[in-house]
């Protein structure tokens, strides 16, 4: 968990900071209130060029792109999921991941479960957690 070429790779960078390859981003939890960390942040990083998919089935939309209320609504299959929900919620969201078959989970800063972060290592699932994603991009990205 939280190795720094794992971090890099989910970001899309190389070593030195270069975007290697351009990510999708599904964010569960993001929010439409522009005044939230998950619409912040998520909106920072819709501007460094990755491509966000709302995950909330209580909203319609965020940052001009339709919400899917679950992973398993999406139509696309996302490079990273980006969790911005209470710790209680991980299990779940590595459930849904296991059956999907998504390889990249990131669950920001202040978020921690080590249960649902050591069965999604076991099952394959690369895991960053308790890290901000925008933090990371800033760092290690060269502008």
């Amino acid at each position: 968990m939280n190795e720094p070429e794992v971090v890099l790779d989910m970001l899309g960078l190389s070593t030195g900071g270069m975007v290697t390859a351009p990510r999708t981003l599904a964010v569960v939890g993001l929010s439409d209130n522009p005044f939230k960390a998950s619409h912040s942040v998520s909106e920072y990083m819709q501007k460094q060029g990755y491509l966000i998919v709302p995950v909330n089935p209580s909203i319609g939309s965020a940052l001009g792109q339709t919400s899917y209320p679950t992973l398993s609504d999406l139509p696309v299959k996302p490079d990273v999921v980006n969790v911005f929900r209470l710790p209680q919620f991980i299990p779940a969201i590595v459930d849904e991941m296991i059956e999907l078959g998504l390889k990249n989970l990131w669950v920001q800063l202040g978020i921690v479960h080590l249960e649902a972060a050591a069965r999604a290592e076991k099952a394959g699932i690369r895991v960053v957690m308790d890290r901000c994603i925008l933090i990371e991009h800033r760092r290690l990205a060269a502008h």
